[in-house]
């Protein structure tokens, strides 16, 4: 039996997710990073996936992190500083090294030896009929645990396939995780499939459809238990950017955008160049505003939350501004964490 949480924003259905919990006996699931409890078998549907951001979650989730995977995937990379850089715990969840076994770009735009987003593209293009759009992210070689259990990497993709299809116009997208934390992890793998369905459908010229995914275990781990028990605060961060852009502007603003996060990451780089980074640039307004948000975390991380601020104000989505604050107030009221919030 499945169990079915659907809504038209990301945080509707989060919430209704995240309210299961409080009823979802204690049955206590063993992992290896912690015991957790579990639902198995969830069907999750957001019938506007442009409203990819949960807002409501306390401690809140790190937008420049969020961003930064985005552009990660959309470039197929694996290597691991400039993720580390924007989430310092990370490491500690999919292990130290340079790079990443199960970056998803990577698995999606080089690992089989071809570009399984340009090939989904083009034959879209071609026959947006077909039921033969698949996109593999998990691969049994090098995924799979011994015969004995061990693991063969901390970080194995959780998200296994995603299907496209087209119908009546729009690009529905179905999303199948083998494993997915509610509290650390569901947030993001939102941001990260209805970004990637939304430029696919720009890239198509097609209206955003329906955003679906199946996750085979739902859980939380016991220490974060008590914050999706508690009662959720209700926080509305519209998303007013749209990134539905022809291939090529898409391909040379999210270039841009990467060869952009190069420079934040380098410390040598000072919080008076990242203001006038933000504001000197030919982006479209959507990925200048995504550009935004990453120089402010820069300027964040380089102990200066005022020109954090003054970045933010250049910033023409009230959703990016709004997510912004709340983490830049969770990161400047310590009282406010715990101290296992993984997105640091």
């Amino acid at each position: 039996m499945f169990s079915l949480f659907e809504g038209i924003t990301a945080d509707e259905v989060w919430r209704k997710a995240a309210s299961a919990f409080k009823d979802v006996g204690q049955m206590v699931q063993p992992s290896r990073a912690g015991p957790t409890v579990e639902i198995l078998n969830c069907a999750l549907s957001i019938s506007d996936p442009t409203q990819r951001w949960v807002s409501s979650r306390w401690p809140p989730i790190n937008p420049a992190f969020a961003l930064a995977e985005v552009i990660w995937l959309m470039a197929g990379r694996n290597d691991s500083h400039v993720l580390n850089y924007f989430n310092r715990q990370l490491p500690k969840y999919a292990g130290y090294g340079p790079v990443y076994h199960g970056a998803y770009g990577h698995r999606l735009r080089r690992h089989l030896g071809f570009d399984q987003v340009e090939q989904a593209y083009q034959a879209l293009k071609t026959r947006p009929d077909s039921r033969q759009i698949v996109l593999q992210l998990w691969d049994g070689r090098v995924d799979f645990p011994s015969s004995s259990g061990k693991e063969a990497s901390p970080d194995i993709p959780c998200n296994v396939v995603s299907m496209l299809n087209v119908r009546a116009g729009k690009l529905e997208w179905t999303q199948v995780l083998r494993s997915n934390d509610l509290f650390r992890g569901l947030p993001y793998n939102f941001i990260q499939f209805t970004t990637l369905q939304e430029v696919m459908a720009g890239w198509l010229g097609l209206d955003i459809g329906r955003y679906h995914q199946i996750s085979n275990s739902l859980h939380v781990y016991s220490a974060d238990l008590d914050k999706v028990q508690a009662p959720l605060e209700i926080i509305v961060a519209n998303n007013s950017d749209l990134l539905t852009s022809p291939k090529d502007e898409s391909e040379k603003a999210f270039h841009e955008l990467e060869r952009r996060v190069e420079e934040i990451v380098d410390d040598g780089l000072g919080v008076g160049r990242l203001l006038t980074s933000a504001l000197r640039t030919d982006l479209p307004p959507a990925f200048l505003n995504m550009l935004c948000v990453l120089c402010a975390e820069g300027a964040r991380r380089r102990g200066s939350a005022e020109v954090a601020r003054e970045i933010m104000r250049h910033c023409t989505n009230t959703g990016y501004r709004l997510l912004f604050e709340r983490w830049l107030d969770s990161r400047l009221e310590p009282s406010k964490l715990n101290v296992r919030n993984q997105n640091c």
